[in-house]
């Protein structure tokens, strides 16, 4: 026997972990939300300015390492979109059968993600070892675009 009174899932959802999140990429993701109604929620340990909106909101998180990756993880379900530049949060959220994207428009999938959890932990190691290593080129006109087009992939084929 089936039981048939269980609640449908719920539809997916976008999670930002907004610290880091570019202001250019959240504005994409503000109008993609009101645009296909889908909530959006940024997570940050800072206070977030956020368009009026009904799809939209944001949740400040105390200070800490990884308390808003903690946040989106205990949150989100499979299905969910999370944008994030921080790798083992998208390990995670990819353990939990949602899809993980970087601002820059790069998937992570369970086909790269040990590959560049590897190449992370690399660097920094080099740069515990003294190494100046720095920081990821800035954000460019195509990241955007590539950006925009890999979210609008993925509301494309969110079930509704």
């Amino acid at each position: 026997m089936t039981d048939t009174s269980a609640a449908p899932p719920a539809a997916p959802q976008i999670w930002v972990d907004a610290d880091a999140c570019p202001v250019v990429i959240k504005d994409i993701l503000f109008r993609a939300a009101e645009r296909a109604q889908i909530p959006l929620t940024l997570v940050a340990n800072q206070w977030l300015r956020t368009p009026p909106s009904r799809w939209i909101r944001a949740i400040q998180v105390p200070s800490g390492a990884d308390v808003a990756d903690t946040e989106i993880v205990q949150r989100l379900a499979a299905g969910d979109l999370v944008v994030t530049q921080d790798i083992p949060l998208a390990s995670l959220a990819l353990a939990k059968g949602a899809v993980a994207l970087n601002p820059r428009g790069d998937l992570y999938t369970r086909d790269n993600i040990a590959e560049r959890l590897s190449i992370r932990n690399f660097m920094e190691e080099l740069r515990g070892a003294g190494v100046q290593t720095g920081g990821p080129p800035a954000l460019h006109a195509r990241d955007r675009q590539a950006f925009a087009a890999q979210l609008d992939r993925w509301l494309a084929r969110r079930p509704r």
